[in-house]
Formats: C-alpha cells, sequence, structure tokens
C-alpha cells in the first residue's frame, strides 16, 4: 500500500540553530498535499512551496497549520512560538520575520524526520528567537564572479539557518561588478580581466538582476548590504577611468591576489563626485538602512608621493595620510548620511580617527571592535582568527568557529552592547566554483550560525557536532556540495638522532587512517594505522582518511628529509612569528618538510628582520653539507632570503666559517614555491654548535604594490649531512 504512513522510529530535534526552548512531545503531525495553511496577517508562500515541492503521499489525514501574528508576543522581531501537536501546528509571532524563521524550523523538522516518502514533524513546544540582530555572510564576488543562481542559492540557505544578512562585495582590484548607469566603463572595461592564458575573465550584475536578487532576498527576510570599497582596493575602477588615480596613468585591471598601491586620489574632488554618482545609484538599488566602503588595505604609498594629496592634509590641517583616510572616509559618511544610510567600514576606518555613528567590522582580531564599542560606536564581529571561510580547515575548522566569542571580555556591560552580532566572511581568490564555495562555507557556518542565534549558552561541541550529522541529508537535498569539518587527522613528531617517530589522531572516532610510506627501500602497501610510524629514509609518507568506509578528505602527502641534525637543540636569536611557529623549538630539526602551503605549520615566519640560530647537533659531529629550505610568496611579502652562511664552533665561544651563499633568486616572481639553499664543501668539518644565519631583503622593494613594508622570512628544515 503506497499510501501506508510509517513514522520514524525516533523522533529528531537537531535543528541547526539550536532551539532556545524546546520541550518533546510524543507522536507526529504528518504533512501532506491534504494539510491546510490557515494565515492571519502574513504570507505563507515560503510553506506552500515547500509542501508543493517535496514528495508527499496523498492522505487521508486532515490537519492544519496556523500561522499568526500577535504583537503582544515575548521576543524580539525574528522570535516565535510554535506548539506542533498531531492535527494542529500553531506558529505565532510578533512580525513576518518571525513567522518565517519559525517557518524554518518547520522545514527543517519535517526533513530531519522523513521516512518512506512521508515528512512528519514531531510534536513539541518551542520558544525560540536569536540573541544578535545581525548574522551574517559575506560573499565576495569580485575576485571571483557568481551567478545569479548562486547568490540565490546562498539566500535560501541563509534563510534556511536563520541568518539575516547577505554582505555582497561588489568591487575590487579585480573586477567591478555592479553596473552603473553614469559611467558604463566600470562595467564595459572594469568587470573583465586578462588571465594568465590571454582569455578574460568577468562578468556584472545588471541593474535589474541586483532588483531581483534584493526583492527575492525581502522575500527571505534577508537583508543585502552592498560593499563598494574605498579608497584602496578600486584599480578596476581606477583602471576604467585613470582620472581616479594620483598618477592619471594607464593601469590594468589586476589579475593576481594582495594589496595594490592604486587608490583613489584623496586630493582630487572629482574622485568624490564619482563615489557620490555611484553610491547615489547604490542606494537606489539596495533598501538596505546599512553601506559598507570597505576602508581596509589602503597603502598610502600613492598619497605620500601626491601634491593634490599632500595639499589636502595641508589645508584641511591634517597630521598624516592616516588622518587623510578618515577624511576621505567622514566626507563618505557626511554624503551617506545626507541619504538617510549608516556606514560600516572595516576596522582600519579607526585609523586617524573614527567618524561619530560609523560601524566597525573588526577583522584583525578583535580590538578594532573593542575600540569602536569603548568609543560608543556598533561593531560587528568577523576576525580572521574564526570568522574567515576561505582560510584552510588546517587554521579554522568547525570546532573553532563553535568556539568563538563574539563579545570581548574587555568590555563592561554597557559597551557590550554595541557589539551588534557577527559574520563569516567568504573572500573568493581561491574559490573559482560554486562547489569550491559550498565547500569552504558548510559545514563552518553550522558554527557561526549557531553562536550568534543562541549566545552565551554552554557549549558543547560533541553535542552540537552529532547535530551537524544530521544536516548532511538536508544540505544533499538542497543539492550543496559541502566539506569536511575538520582536517581528517594531525599529527604529533618526536624526534631522534637520524629519525623521527610520527602520531597521527584521528579527528574523531568515525575516521579511521590507512598509510603506506614511499621511499626507495619501502613497503608501498597501504596498512591500517594503529601506532607510532618510524620514519628513517627520507620520502613521502601519505595518508588517507575513511568515514564510513569512505574515503573522506583527500589523500595527504607529508614529506620526511632524515638527516645528522635531526632532534637538534636550537637557540633563536629572535623568535619566530607567533602566527608561524613551525612546530615550535624543535620544529626546524624534526625531519619533516613544509609544503606549499605555508600555513600547514611547518614553516616558521619571520618580519622584518635577519634571521640567526645556533643548533647543537650533539658532540663530534659532522658535516659536508648544511642546507635549508625557504618559502617564497611575493603577495603576502615572503621572500627568499637574500643569503645564507654558517659558522660551527665546539664550545660556542671559538667560531670557524663553515661557508656562504647568496641566492639567485628573483624576488619578482610571482606565485608560491620553495628554494633549498645550501653551503657545500670540499672536506668535511667536526663541530658540535652550527651559527646559522638568514639575511632579509629588508623592505619590501619600490616595484611591489606594498612597497616599503616590512618583508617575512620563512624557513623550515635545517639539514645538516
Amino acid at each position: 500500500n503506497n499510501n501506508r504512513i510509517i513514522p520514524p522510529l525516533k523522533s529528531n530535534y537537531d535543528v541547526i540553530p539550536n532551539i532556545q526552548t524546546l520541550v518533546p512531545q510524543s507522536d507526529f503531525f504528518v504533512l501532506s498535499k491534504n494539510t491546510i495553511i490557515n494565515t492571519i496577517n502574513n504570507d505563507s508562500k515560503e510553506l506552500n512551496y515547500f509542501i508543493n515541492n517535496n514528495k508527499l503521499i496523498n492522505t487521508n489525514i486532515e490537519n492544519e497549520i496556523v500561522l499568526k501574528i500577535d504583537e503582544n508576543i515575548e521576543g524580539n522581531n525574528e522570535g516565535y512560538s510554535l506548539e506542533i501537536k498531531p492535527n494542529l501546528i500553531s506558529l505565532i509571532a510578533n512580525s513576518n520575520e518571525g513567522i518565517h524563521r519559525g517557518i524554518q524550523t518547520i522545514k527543517q523538522l519535517a526533513l530531519l524526520n522523513q521516512n518512506e516518502g512521508n515528512l512528519f514533524i514531531p510534536c513539541a513546544e518551542i520558544k525560540d528567537f536569536p540573541r544578535f540582530e545581525h548574522r551574517g555572510m559575506l560573499l565576495d564576488c569580485a575576485r571571483h564572479f557568481f551567478s545569479v543562481e548562486v547568490v540565490k542559492k546562498y539566500i535560501d540557505l541563509l534563510s534556511f539557518y536563520k541568518m539575516n544578512t547577505l554582505h555582497w562585495h561588489l568591487t575590487e582590484d579585480q573586477g567591478w561588478r555592479i553596473e552603473i548607469d553614469k559611467y558604463p566603463k566600470l562595467t564595459s572595461h572594469g568587470a573583465f580581466r586578462m588571465v594568465d592564458n590571454d582569455s578574460v575573465y568577468g562578468g556584472f550584475y545588471t541593474k535589474q538582476q541586483i532588483k531581483d536578487i534584493v526583492q527575492y532576498a525581502e522575500s527571505k527576510y534577508i537583508n543585502i548590504i552592498p560593499e563598494i570599497e574605498l579608497p584602496g582596493h578600486s584599480q578596476a575602477a581606477i583602471s576604467s577611468y585613470k582620472h581616479l588615480s594620483c598618477t592619471g596613468e594607464q593601469v590594468e585591471v589586476v589579475n593576481d591576489w594582495g594589496v595594490f598601491k592604486e587608490i583613489y586620489c584623496a586630493g582630487n574632488d572629482s574622485v568624490f563626485v564619482f563615489l557620490e554618482d555611484v553610491l547615489t545609484e547604490v542606494i537606489e538599488l539596495f533598501p538596505s538602512k546599512y553601506i559598507h566602503i570597505g576602508g581596509d588595505e589602503a597603502p598610502k604609498t600613492r598619497w605620500e608621493q601626491c601634491h593634490k594629496c599632500q595639499k589636502r592634509i595641508k589645508e584641511e590641517n591634517l597630521h598624516d595620510e592616516h588622518e587623510l583616510q578618515s577624511y576621505f572616509i567622514k566626507r563618505i559618511q557626511t554624503f551617506l548620511k545626507s541619504k538617510g544610510k549608516e556606514l560600516i567600514g572595516w576596522d582600519e576606518i579607526l585609523e586617524g580617527g573614527l567618524a561619530e555613528g560609523a560601524i566597525v567590522q573588526s577583522w584583525r582580531g578583535m580590538n578594532g571592535g573593542i575600540q569602536a564599542a569603548k568609543n560608543g560606536n556598533k561593531a560587528i564581529m568577523s576576525p580572521t582568527s574564526h570568522a574567515y571561510f576561505d582560510y584552510d580547515l588546517k587554521s579554522i575548522d568547525l570546532q573553532k568557529v563553535y568556539s568563538f566569542d563574539p563579545i570581548p571580555k574587555e568590555l563592561n556591560e554597557e559597551e557590550k552592547k554595541y557589539i551588534i552580532g557577527g559574520e563569516c566572511n567568504l573572500w573568493s581568490e581561491r574559490i573559482p566554483t560554486e562547489e569550491n564555495l559550498d565547500s569552504k562555507v558548510f559545514p563552518r557556518i553550522f558554527g557561526m550560525t549557531e553562536v550568534l542565534w543562541n549566545y552565551p549558552k554552554n557549549k558543547d561541541f560533541k553535542t552540537f557536532n552529532q547535530k551537524v550529522q544530521s544536516q548532511y541529508p538536508l544540505l544533499e537535498h538542497y543539492n550543496v556540495a559541502y566539506g569536511e569539518e575538520s582536517i581528517p587527522f594531525t599529527y604529533y613528531i618526536e624526534p631522534h638522532l637520524n629519525s623521527s617517530n610520527i602520531t597521527l589522531k584521528p579527528y574523531s572516532e568515525q575516521i579511521k587512517l590507512k598509510y603506506r610510506m614511499l621511499c626507495p627501500t619501502c613497503d608501498s602497501t597501504f596498512q591500517v594505522y594503529s601506532d607510532k610510524i618510524l620514519i628513517k629514509h627520507s620520502g613521502e609518507l601519505q595518508v588517507q582518511a575513511l568515514k564510513n568506509d569512505k574515503e573522506y578528505g583527500e589523500l595527504a602527502s607529508l614529506y620526511f628529509d632524515t638527516h645528522r641534525g635531526i632532534n637538534s637543540t636550537i637557540e633563536y636569536q629572535k623568535k619566530y612569528s607567533d602566527y608561524y611557529t613551525g612546530g615550535g623549538d624543535k620544529g626546524l630539526c624534526d625531519g619533516k618538510l613544509g609544503s606549499l602551503d605555508f600555513r600547514d605549520g611547518s614553516w616558521q615566519g619571520f618580519w622584518g628582520h635577519d634571521f640567526e640560530c645556533i643548533l647543537d647537533v650533539g658532540a663530534k659531529n659532522e658535516a659536508f653539507e648544511i642546507a635549508a629550505n625557504f618559502y617564497q610568496y611575493n603577495n603576502s611579502w615572503i621572500f627568499i632570503p637574500t643569503e645564507i652562511s654558517a659558522e660551527v664552533s665546539h664550545d660556542k665561544i671559538t667560531w670557524e666559517k663553515f661557508g656562504s651563499t647568496t641566492s639567485d633568486n628573483d624576488p619578482k616572481q610571482r606565485g608560491k614555491f620553495i628554494k633549498t639553499l645550501s653551503i657545500k664543501r670540499d672536506k668535511s668539518m667536526v663541530f658540535r654548535y652550527i651559527r646559522f644565519k638568514a639575511k632579509n631583503i629588508g623592505k619590501v622593494p619600490d616595484w611591489h604594490e606594498a612597497a616599503g613594508s616590512d618583508a617575512w622570512i620563512f624557513i623550515d628544515e635545517i639539514s645538516v649531512k
């Protein structure tokens, strides 16, 4: 009988974000084609669409869903009350927005309790509301362009998981994505860039498409905040209209990632005319009370050399270029205020003085938000430590996001009120496709929506993660190509003389590991991991994670070099960066080699100074060669050192020169690469200590977009052979 009704064996209440107050009841409400939706003073299209677009069996059951607005109900505009009985669901809120949030709970419960073609909603009494008013996701469509369909898909997903804001990043050095009638070259020219194979990449949204997207978002109670970057990250606009720059020279739309020195000229009034014209057209398209103007990563090199900008500093009695940026932001804010809009900017807008009423989005840690709140300005928290979903899982995994606390402990009770919420940020430099986007966002966004909806409830990651497992069939239902919760395993190195032990730790009990070692004398068959692996040969260790007997994540490769310096004690002249510790004080002599991912935990970073250390390799060692691996990625100001040198000693008092080597590296070479610099001798030397030095390039060179900034040295594995 195809019309039989078989309920699930157990009710599933694994809604994300977690419901504030839930009292489970026995029995189920059966959702069917015959279910009546009774509405009073609100729109029920969302629920009707959901029912009509699921394969429900026609049954003779008569039941009813009542949606009712009651202005006297407790809670904020997004709060709701939900009573689920076998024949009646009653959803009450004091606004249509609250009704909409409650409908998402009904939809999730129905999909979580699906069984043999029927959607069952477990009976319960529910009261629910969000803690923060701003719960958002930034989508960068400027570095890589996403279609209207993808933007709408994410509006749907944000709505389904009770977020309420899409922060839409529309202009960048690499592309201008919004049609502006008064300046057609912004899209005819600025929306496209030449890529490496001489093909053209780009795209933009027409005004009609934007109106359609905004209207669609409004129907889902998602507020879209547009971001029009200024004064930096503006080379696509400058490429389209060269008079907007300090030099007036023609530049290209950028086909690379990083921070670029071409920014709007702050001394040129025509720049402000241009921006006011652009923002006028933007405001006509977006009903949001907020306009985001960026304000981040604006190098001052051009302003320092521009007579118009220097004249502006003098005329406005400003102290320096930082105050000039503050002048720039305040002038734009005054214009936005005249149009009834509030300004949001990244935390750099604090530099040189913060405009009254401006909202700070804190990304360089929490300090920007702290400073804003203490100043009486509202703040949105999206620090790189927890909220940057373009970062690798090694840096930010689901558990890290879930641990996020948007309210700094440094604030008092009054100041805490200025933290209006948070965002997860999706910068798209390395997110070229919808599938890449999905895998970066999900499941990590579950941690963010949980924090922003339920804060400050006590957190229990194990219970939360069990709920996440229930959500994967729902993501598949909505065609989301989700990624992993974390890197499948971590590893620990125990260096010994000429060898290392490696211990693998799976992310969870569900993860099993298999491995093999590739080297000329190794057995290359995969083995099930159970205990420490002894690495006594140089080569490649391959590890594959399995979850439910299926491959989980990609095959991981760890590279090793066995040499006489393993397990040396290292004494640093200046310590490595807290951000790039590379395994700590044993990290440069553990046998494990860093990969092309400079955030892989193997690289040690040294910023703005030379590298120098002393290695204690043990009594009566000898070597013909001392070498080290260095990293270059000049987009992130990381350069190969210009020279390395080594001295050796028996007592750390008297030193003999072992040798030195200058680098033939081209600092202009783009991309990420690793270079081994070595010092070789015809005759070996006997010693106990090595003093090893690497000379920093110093400042980022003049030809670079960030000229004058301090440069990094990244080093891993000093080998002694």
